[in-house]
């Protein structure tokens, strides 16, 4: 094995993705102090296209492509992604080789002064979210809401919120967190009012499938249970051909030894919802993933997701 002692790191230019790089960075720092490790900031599309919603851009892949055309391309040795950006199927010659610890994965519902929860929103509250995800959720529980499309990193967002433009704002827990916005977060919504996306609030390293040195430094910072709850949602996407701009939403947890998986397919007004539940063992996290996902294709999904693609 070839002993390197420089290494680049691909990230995204956002704040979040920069503060999660430097988080990888200073990890693997303490794994090899002199390790020299420098970050690669590349723009994806999603970066570039800030006017239109996510949806309406298409395609999968939005935050990742131009970071791994960059591996594939030798000008990085790794890429630090959050996991809700992941594709399901990656290029060949890469791979997901870890996956750290999650941070907290729920929603975090963020209100203007005066608004004490979710619950306590007025009729016809203005709301402020780029997730169809939690659109089709959120309308489900309160039908009255306008909501909006809301893009840009969490200081931009909170900054809209301030001056006025929406009532309330839906960011993810884990990035207003790491960026040291927890104190601003009204209320950290249940999954059973807004169920999380697939990987959210967990951190993934991507890399050469074939580069030794890079799989064996980074197989120290794999998390176990994350990367099994993961991958369990992750199979549960990829059966139902979902990308991480569709209303769909998975959450897996290790509970008395099994996992347990909760998933959900909803309708763009939020009058559908289509949820189911499975338990079985963590080692058999992918079948149960792609067991769940057909139960909800038996139950509709598939229609329902063919009208979203329809109305995209």
């Amino acid at each position: 094995m070839e002993i390197r002692n420089k290494i680049v790191i691909a990230t995204r230019g956002s704040m979040l993705a920069l503060w999660q790089a430097e988080w990888i960075k200073s990890l693997l720092n303490e794994i090899n102090p002199v390790l020299e490790i420098t970050l690669n900031k590349i723009k994806t599309t999603g970066d570039k296209i800030l006017d239109v919603p996510l949806a309406q851009v298409g395609g999968k892949g939005l935050f990742v492509k131009e970071i791994e055309e960059a591996m594939l391309r030798n000008e990085a040795d790794l890429a630090v992604h959050s996991m809700k950006d992941v594709p399901t199927e990656l290029p060949d010659g890469l791979h997901l080789s870890t996956i750290t610890k999650r941070e907290d994965p729920r929603d975090a519902f963020i209100a203007r002064e005066g608004v004490k929860s979710f619950n306590d929103l007025p009729q016809g509250s203005h709301i402020g979210t780029s997730s169809l995800r939690r659109i089709c959720q959120l309308l489900n529980k309160r039908p009255d809401l306008k909501i909006s499309q809301l893009r840009g990193n969490v200081d931009t967002r909170l900054r809209k919120l301030a001056e006025g433009e929406y009532d309330a704002i839906i960011l993810a827990t884990a990035g207003v967190k790491r960026l040291g916005y927890a104190n601003k977060i009204t209320e950290t919504l249940p999954p059973e009012l807004s169920l999380p996306a697939i990987g959210q609030g967990a951190v993934g390293i991507e890399c050469r499938v074939d580069d030794e040195f890079i799989n064996d430094l980074l197989s120290k910072l794999n998390h176990n249970e994350t990367s099994v709850c993961v991958t369990a949602e992750r199979a549960f996407l990829k059966k139902l051909e979902g990308g991480c701009q569709v209303p769909i939403a998975a959450y897996a947890q290790l509970q008395n030894g099994n996992i347990v998986i909760n998933g959900l397919v909803g309708s763009l007004d939020g009058k559908t919802l289509i949820k189911e539940t499975i338990e079985g063992m963590p080692e058999d996290a992918v079948s149960l993933g792609t067991a769940l996902a057909e139960k909800l294709l038996a139950k509709g999904a598939k229609e329902i997701l063919d009208e979203v693609y329809g109305q995209q």
